[in-house]
């Protein structure tokens, strides 16, 4: 800095290279900060609070297992006499779940080790979604409906629904 004649500071000019290696640094500075932002998750960026995906809405099987959108479901966890076979999704919703298929059912006729497999077309609901015990944030449904669209399985109504306890 230098003094003028009335004693005030002043500034002395600068050089080129003064003001090059500060452009340099400016656009250094830039270059590290675009890539800090770049590195930041865009959930942290933004001012709104984004929620973490939800777990999705399950149903458990006979083994205590989480399925969604089962090709196959066994309702006869004890026997393997009744299951659901070829199940087509409709809906698979936060309330219910809806899909056609075939239940398979054995008509235990003379006894079920000697009985043969029928198959009735069905429309399969499933609703009341409940948490799941053991498995925090996970809502498994809790009750399963059958509807058969021809015959039902004698003596079962064509309208059915049972509780799932697994």
């Amino acid at each position: 800095m230098d003094t003028s004649e009335d004693g005030r500071l002043i500034r002395a000019p600068r050089s080129r290279s003064w003001f090059r290696s500060r452009v340099r640094t400016a656009t250094v500075l830039c270059a590290a900060a675009a890539l800090a932002a770049a590195a930041v998750p865009a959930s942290a960026q933004s001012p709104r609070a984004v929620s973490a995906p939800a777990e999705p809405l399950v149903v458990v099987d006979c083994f205590s297992q989480s399925q969604v959108r089962p090709e196959e479901y066994l309702l006869a966890c004890g026997d393997g006499n009744n299951r659901l076979v070829g199940l087509k999704w409709d809906t698979w919703g936060p309330k219910t779940a809806t899909a056609e298929g075939t239940d398979m059912v054995n008509d235990c006729v003379p006894y079920c080790a000697a009985g043969r497999f029928r198959s009735y077309p069905v429309t399969v609901t499933l609703s009341a979604p409940e948490p799941w015990p053991g498995h925090p944030d996970v809502q498994r449904f809790t009750t399963i409906r059958l509807l058969y669209t021809d015959t039902a399985p004698a003596p079962v109504p064509k309208d059915v629904t049972y509780k799932l306890v697994y």
